[in-house]
């Protein structure tokens, strides 16, 4: 899934996410496994809030989204606070993942792998990210829980009116497939432009996802809440993974 028109707005319709406490929790997790500096991938960066704080605070990052619109929001922010060039811009599908190198860290926020499709594209991509990651590096990344698609997207419509547009999001879950159906309608103030995107989000079991970053050299060393970073309960509408790679590729292929 790509972010297109929507990317303009994102910002906007996203507007009570609460990045602050975000960034806090992320590189204190990244600082507790001992990641202080180095390369870190932002999987999914989308407008860039998340990459440009963590790049302010001295990590060497790279911001990664299928969506050029996505991107080019990004690098107008980064143009705005004078960070042009401190940060690598790729546009790529975490499918097809190929950074040139290895990391010291990843992170992933706002569902994107939620967004990423079925359960074996959900595996290549862990795959992916757990290919390019350092022996002791830190995987941090969220997903939607099958209970905040069960009971609180399906079936709903949401209402979004901003300064420069409105918003209507619907949502449509197929329980079978494990896979919610999203349609948003953009309206365009200035202009009286209306304009429809439609992609999808798919859930996963806990120990799916647990058994998954097993398979691929992940260990979990923490799960939370992640709307409030706090220990998950069963209605948790997201959660927030900490995975420590224990070996490098190399060791791995030693190994086969």
């Amino acid at each position: 899934m790509a972010y297109n028109e929507f990317a303009y707005f994102y910002d906007e319709f996203n507007g009570a996410a609460d990045y602050e406490a975000l960034y806090t929790y992320i590189t204190n997790e990244l600082r507790s496994h001992g990641v202080e500096d180095g390369i870190v991938a932002d999987l999914g960066c989308g407008t860039g809030e998340l990459t440009l704080m963590l790049a302010q605070a001295g990590y060497d990052m790279i911001g990664i989204d299928r969506s050029e619109e996505m991107l080019s929001v990004l690098r107008d922010k980064a143009d705005a606070i004078g960070m042009t060039g401190r940060i690598l811009l790729l546009r790529q599908d975490l499918l097809y993942l190929d950074l040139y190198g290895t990391i010291r860290a990843a992170v992933s926020t706002f569902d994107t792998y939620n967004h990423i499709g079925p359960l074996e594209n959900f595996e290549k991509a862990i795959a992916k990210a757990a290919f390019f990651m350092e022996k002791d590096g830190v995987f941090v990344f969220d997903l939607n829980t099958p209970y905040k698609h069960r009971e609180i997207l399906a079936e709903q419509t949401f209402d979004f009116d901003e300064e420069d547009a409105s918003c209507r999001w619907t949502n449509h879950c197929d329980e079978a497939t494990g896979r919610v159906n999203l349609s948003i309608d953009i309206h365009y103030k200035d202009t009286d432009e209306d304009f429809h995107e439609e992609f999808s989000e798919y859930s996963y079991s806990l120990n799916t996802v647990t058994d998954l970053l097993e398979r691929y050299g992940f260990k979990v060393v923490k799960l939370a809440d992640g709307e409030d970073f706090g220990p998950v309960r069963e209605d948790s509408p997201r959660w927030i993974f900490t995975a420590v790679k224990q070996y490098t590729q190399e060791e791995k292929e030693d190994h086969v």
